[in-house]
């Protein structure tokens, strides 16, 4: 991938390409994320320069995972992840309006020889949404949660057609390695009935799948106002999954206990707006009586991933136990 400015003005159709900082590389080593400027794009604007980002992500080998997880298994589910997120960028993204807001896609392309692809989109931080944080305040959590009631509300029904059938990264099907090294308790047992309940729900969406803070840009001058970025997994799922695993992002088991119910609240009534204002024929109260029962569910099949990838996660704490525990005493129930 010598070529990359030359690949990036070809497909863009821009005169010059001046490329910039490298912001961070891929998991794994998979490739890079950078800054651009495109000159001579022939936009309607006094000024020809155009701030961009380059997703420019090399699958020519596999890569040794951080955390020891490798094999060709975890490589091809990394191939995977970034057609997808190429087929969102491409296909989908057009469709999220500044309530779930996504860098505008611009160009892509798929590299020769199975090398990988270049995806440019525009730079977010010149919109406005420079900021990046590891600890946020009730306004940007709520600002978030916003963000996923209007992103699952506008592809409410969608068949993910050229996404994951099934989304978020920790989807059991493409993790036998980690269930295989999960200890022989009842989550173990219970992980097929989980995902089944989770995946059998009346009400599907799209969802993010990998929904956490990191991956969010806020803007300082208005905390209302966020954008998502990182789509490799992105498909089709209960809306419970993004907003169960965003919280487990972002707060503290005590805080996630404590204001469980409030946050929800909040995710729920900006959700049905999101809907009214698209005119759906959906019976709300439908969808979120089934969709708060599913959120324990969201909780464990989430704590089922981490049990096998890292038992000593910080996340499997005294809260996602418990309501870990609440689903697998309902299971026995039944």
């Amino acid at each position: 991938m010598n070529n990359l400015s030359e690949t990036v003005r070809r497909i863009t159709g821009a005169e010059s390409v001046v490329l910039g900082d490298v912001i961070q590389s891929l998991w794994s080593g998979y490739g890079v994320i950078q800054r651009a400027t495109l000159h001579g794009t022939e936009r309607p604007s006094d000024d020809s320069a155009m701030p961009v980002v380059i997703k420019h992500i090399d699958i020519s080998r596999a890569r040794a995972n951080p955390r020891g997880w490798a094999g060709d298994l975890s490589h091809q589910r990394k191939v995977r992840s970034y057609q997808v997120e190429k087929s969102f960028y491409e296909d989908f993204s057009e469709r999220c309006n500044l309530r779930c807001q996504v860098p505008k896609f611009i160009a892509a392309d798929e590299l020769g020889d199975e090398g990988g692809w270049v995806i440019v989109m525009a730079d977010l931080n010149f919109q406005g949404l420079d900021s990046r944080k590891s600890h946020v305040e009730q306004q940007e959590i709520h600002a978030c949660l916003d963000w996923l009631a209007n992103f699952h509300a506008t592809f409410m029904g969608n068949s993910a057609t050229g996404l994951w059938p099934i989304g978020t990264y920790w989807h059991l099907e493409t993790r036998p390695d980690e269930l295989g090294a999960m200890p022989e308790d009842r989550l173990k047992n219970c992980a097929g009935l989980i995902d089944r309940r989770l995946n059998e729900a009346t009400y599907q969406s799209l969802v993010h799948g990998d929904a956490k803070v990191a991956n969010f840009c806020f803007s300082e001058s208005d905390p209302d106002r966020v954008a998502a970025v990182d789509f490799q997994y992105v498909g089709r799922g209960c809306g419970m999954k993004d907003v169960a695993y965003f919280i487990s992002s972002c707060i503290s088991d005590e805080a996630a206990a404590r204001h469980q119910e409030s946050l929800l609240d909040f995710y729920f009534e900006q959700l049905q707006v999101a809907l009214s204002g698209r005119n759906s024929a959906i019976h709300f109260p439908d969808l979120e009586c089934e969709w708060r029962e599913l959120y324990s569910y969201a909780w464990a099949d989430f704590c089922r991933f981490l049990a096998g990838w890292s038992p000593g996660h910080w996340k499997l704490n005294s809260y996602s136990q418990q309501i870990t525990q609440s689903v697998l005493d309902n299971i026995d129930q039944s």
